[in-house]
């Protein structure tokens, strides 16, 4: 059995690690070809995750790259389909909600070949981001639908997604982010010189990151958001960790933060700031969960939350950009008593199921 993963971005590296590693230690009836898109380039936050997780080498690399979103998805999906026609896969396995997890939907669908979506079922309604178009354009296209929460598989249903007559299987497998979490955190490492640093020099310490175009492509909002960080650093220090794009819209738009800026760090590294930090500010989906993951609460910087089910059990507030809001935020959660809820992300065992479940369906 021959199964194609397609990643292209930093958190789809740490999901598709855990499938990997069990592919590769117990499930010997399975063929897996890795291509990586090239969505992200930058070292910090593709290489050095391929190197720290011990993921093999990609078969393939295309290097596609800062374009615009529909020459992206079309020049992926020319690629990706010569591939997939020379490899002929049992099944295409995507995860989550980027460019490079649409195109491969699309191309694999045309081709009849079957594609499994891990982290299926996710939605906050805001279709001016292109993450929620291609979460259910790819939910859509998906044989296998995998739910990290309740509400990813309920949202499925209510748009109608098991339906007879469409024959795909939806379930709730849990979350792969925890099995990364748990197994990775677990490991004896040297952490990086940078990341030393900031654990041995700072007793309290907010952990932050800033990526989303939304957030960095208007002066506006990324100003709003550096001032109301620059404005809660003078209580607790903040620690951002700068995407490429971040650093450079805050260098075209001329803004200083009054905080420290430290390049994007390794998986290891990053969980370590997490559960040293007493707070977490971000626009990381999966950033958010990993904050859940060691019971720390977070600011989430949208104005529509990607898992709400965070928000409704109080360990998460989402806000919107600007300074105002989230200083307000930030004073609301850090007196604010929670209650951590155990398996909102499943138990650990989600790769597990995942590969149960599509071994008996393709060899059946």
């Amino acid at each position: 059995m021959k199964i194609l993963t397609v990643v292209g971005a930093r958190p789809q590296f740490v999901k598709a690690a855990v499938i990997s590693r069990l592919i590769s230690s117990k499930y010997t009836n399975i063929d897996e070809v890795m291509v990586h898109t090239g969505q992200h380039f930058d070292k910090n936050m593709s290489e050095i995750f391929f190197q720290e997780l011990e993921i093999t080498k990609p078969a393939y690399y295309l290097d596609i790259n800062n374009l615009s979103h529909g020459a992206m998805i079309g020049k992926m999906i020319i690629k990706l389909e010569d591939i997939f026609i020379h490899e002929k896969p049992d099944c295409v396995l995507v995860y989550g909600d980027t460019n490079s997890t649409l195109a491969a939907g699309i191309a694999a669908k045309k081709l009849n070949i079957k594609v499994a979506h891990v982290e299926a079922g996710v939605r906050n309604y805001d279709e001016t981001m292109p993450e929620e178009s291609n979460r259910y354009l790819v939910d859509r296209l998906s044989d296998f639908n995998f739910c990290c929460t309740n509400l990813g598989l309920s949202n499925l249903l209510e748009e109608g997604l098991n339906n007879p007559k469409l024959s795909k299987k939806n379930f709730l497998s849990g979350d792969v982010m925890y099995d990364a979490a748990l197994f990775e955190s677990s490991k004896s490492k040297t952490l990086n010189s940078n990341c030393q640093k900031i654990l041995n020099s700072k007793k309290d310490f907010i952990l932050a990151t800033i990526h989303r175009p939304s957030n960095t492509d208007s002066r506006e909002v990324l100003n709003g958001i550096i001032d109301g960080l620059n404005q809660i650093n003078k209580k607790v220090p903040i620690i951002l960790l700068t995407h490429p794009r971040t650093k450079a819209k805050l260098h075209e738009f001329n803004l200083y933060p009054e905080f420290k800026l430290f390049e994007p760090m390794g998986y290891f590294e990053t969980l370590s700031l997490i559960k040293s930090s007493s707070l977490v500010i971000t626009d990381s989906g999966g950033l958010v969960r990993e904050a859940y993951f060691f019971k720390r609460k977070s600011l989430f910087l949208l104005s529509n939350p990607v898992w709400p089910e965070l928000i409704e059990t109080g360990v998460s507030i989402n806000v919107e950009p600007n300074s105002k809001k989230i200083i307000e935020a930030y004073n609301s959660i850090k007196l604010k008593e929670v209650s951590w809820q155990d398996k909102i992300f499943g138990d650990g065992n989600a790769g597990k199921f995942i590969l149960d479940t599509l071994s008996n369906a393709l060899e059946a």
